[in-house]
């Protein structure tokens, strides 16, 4: 199982990402220039993640793992929640994320992997 802090490390670590709470304080939203590529869900066991996600890529995440399922409380086509049990390894985690953050970005962030 991923913890938080690793996810909101990592999230963090992307060029001028920032943790705001605009829809109060269940829910930790991750902006570049206000615009969201990541939310995470406070106090909930196990983390979930929302990520932005190219939609062929979306349905292909969710058909291949259980714990990838459209948005909640997102648009479905283009937002994918994760629950992070431990069957995505943090890896794959990582590179959604960095898609996620290219996708509003339109820049290919340069964080390498954690080892």
């Amino acid at each position: 199982m991923i913890d938080r802090n690793t996810v909101e490390e990592y999230v963090l670590s992307m060029p001028i990402a920032r943790r705001d709470y605009p829809f109060g304080e269940e829910v930790a939203v991750y902006k570049v220039e206000d615009k969201m590529f990541a939310l995470l869900t406070e106090g909930k066991e196990p983390v979930r993640i929302s990520l932005k996600c190219d939609p062929q890529l979306a349905v292909i995440l969710r058909e291949k793992y259980e714990t990838v399922m459209e948005g909640y409380h997102l648009n479905k086509k283009h937002w994918n929640t994760i629950v992070l049990t431990g069957q995505l390894p943090l890896e794959e985690l990582q590179g959604l994320i960095n898609h996620s953050y290219q996708l509003v970005t339109g820049t290919d962030s340069t964080i390498p992997a954690a080892k």
